[in-house]
């Protein structure tokens, strides 16, 4: 038998090669790699995990706020054009002051909102927080005080100067609690300002709280902007939070909670009285006291 052999050479078969590598330069690449995957990943959980800084409670503003009690107010010879400030002005007036209330801004936590506090505390025109009602009051929690309405009822006139505050609508102006007696607040959830009223474009919210004690609001916590504190005359928001407010019967109540069910409008008209002081408690002056060295907060009882 003839076996034909062939001429060619054999070829093995192919298989991928790839370029030999020095056993130091790949150990030097796959560290660096993981070194900087590594790296990244610390970098990134750290970013994550990392918690915000807590908010900047520098005191940058001080502001004043004498309050007094008019027992002119509900004379029955008043007439429409009569306000607090021809009222209860003049020592004829017979006007006895409660006190002095001192007050410190945080202008850093919250701009906007101090700027336009301090600008109602120290632009005495007709809008101003001077002459005007402390509106409620809330037995051992707060009073209120700046509602906008009509100035000759002891009200806030309209605003159409005051810048519109962003603040309201920065998570981060929310963050400080109402967990003592002397916190300043302007009121968002709170805040009782006829609905007509808060419907006109130059609508700006300047109702503010003081939180009386003996302890926390935990109900205002997140609803409304912590903006400020009592540095002098915590004795003096205790005196306003002693006054009389009035208070319907129980009976009474229950009839109101059932006329809003109804969808009867005269419920919240008749609740819109509930918490007034019997008393005429009014801001008989206030303006601006100078901060040589802004100073951190005291610690308050």
């Amino acid at each position: 038998m003839i076996r034909c052999h062939s001429s060619l050479p054999s070829t093995p078969p192919l298989t991928h090669q790839r370029p030999h590598l020095s056993a130091s330069a790949l150990t030097r690449r796959s560290l660096l790699l993981s070194a900087a995957t590594a790296s990244a990943s610390a970098n990134s959980l750290a970013a994550l995990s990392l918690p915000l800084p807590p908010p900047d409670i520098t005191i940058t503003d001080r502001v004043f706020m004498d309050f007094s009690v008019c027992p002119n107010y509900f004379r029955p010879d008043r007439t429409l054009s009569d306000d607090l400030s021809t009222l209860c002005s003049g020592e004829e007036a017979g006007s006895s002051p409660i006190g002095r209330v001192v007050l410190g801004l945080y202008g850093r936590h919250v701009p906007l909102t101090v700027s336009n506090f301090k600008t109602m505390c120290t632009d005495h025109n007709a809008s101003s927080y001077k002459y005007t009602l402390v509106n409620k009051i809330f037995p051992g929690q707060y009073f209120l005080a700046g509602r906008q309405g009509r100035r000759d009822k002891g009200e806030v006139g309209p605003l159409p100067d005051l810048e519109r505050n962003t603040d309201t609508v920065n998570s981060r102006a929310f963050e400080l609690k109402h967990s003592r007696a002397g916190v300043v607040s302007l009121c968002l959830s709170e805040n009782d300002d006829d609905e007509k009223i808060k419907m006109d474009t130059n609508y700006r919210n300047v109702e503010f709280l003081i939180t009386t004690g003996p302890g926390p609001c935990p109900q205002l916590d997140n609803r409304n902007i912590v903006f400020g504190t009592v540095l002098e005359g915590l004795d003096v928001v205790t005196s306003i939070a002693s006054i009389p407010t009035y208070m319907p019967s129980e009976r009474i109540r229950q009839f109101n909670d059932l006329a809003e069910l109804l969808g009867d409008e005269r419920a919240q008209n008749a609740r819109a009285m509930w918490n007034r002081p019997l008393k005429t408690v009014f801001i008989s002056d206030c303006g601006e006291l100078k901060v040589s060295n802004p100073t951190l907060s005291p610690t308050l009882p």
